[in-house]
């Protein structure tokens, strides 16, 4: 408990930071105490960076990325394969298996997964988006890199029932991923070896 009295800007500082997910009182008092000693340089480039993401990041038309570019890098890359197309769940998991440097594919990502629990169907994700963009390009495969969740089994199990009839050939990565897992704090090689025993959608 921040005691009463203590400097005003500080106290503010600490209250944002505890904000962020993962961050209670005591690390948000240690990130504040260290942005206090920081250089002043440190701080502006610091904010500078904060305000580039919310001025600058946008979506991606096409696969729904975060990106400063539209079309992102990887859409407009003439060396991805275009007919193969990674469905990720959000894009951390996207950066995930990017960082193993062995798909060389496309992604699409939903920016959540099913969950009528929580209020959450098909039309609150970017599914729509992705059943017409299988229907206007030349898509032979779509890998289900959705995290072992059971919103996440939810979410995969609706998107083979509606891209099936669409001809394409579905497949889900393989699982060495626990389920509950998370795919962005997965290790590369896990990752890497999940892509490869990819197995098709039953």
């Amino acid at each position: 408990m921040i005691p009463a009295g203590f400097a005003r800007p500080v106290v503010a500082l600490i209250e944002h930071l505890k904000k962020l997910p993962g961050i209670g009182e005591k690390s948000a008092a240690r990130l504040a105490f260290h942005i206090l000693k920081a250089d002043r340089e440190a701080i502006e480039g610091l904010s500078s960076a904060l305000m580039e993401v919310k001025d600058r990041i946008c979506l991606c038309r096409i696969c729904f990325n975060i990106t400063d570019e539209d079309p992102c890098a990887i859409c407009v890359d003439p060396r991805r394969e275009s007919s193969l197309v990674c469905v990720v769940e959000e894009p951390a998991d996207l950066l995930a298996i990017e960082r193993t440097g062995q798909f060389r594919g496309k992604y699409h990502v939903l920016h959540g997964v099913l969950s009528p629990l929580d209020g959450i169907g098909p039309e609150d994700i970017r599914i729509d988006e992705l059943v017409q963009r299988i229907k206007g390009q030349q898509v032979a495969e779509v890998i289900l890199a959705i995290n072992p969740s059971t919103e996440g089994e939810t979410t995969s199990v609706y998107l083979a029932q509606i891209l099936q009839p669409l001809g394409v050939k579905i497949t889900r990565i393989a699982y060495g991923i626990p389920m509950g897992g998370d795919l962005k704090y997965t290790d590369d090689m896990t990752l890497t070896r999940a892509m490869e025993s990819r197995r098709e959608f039953e």
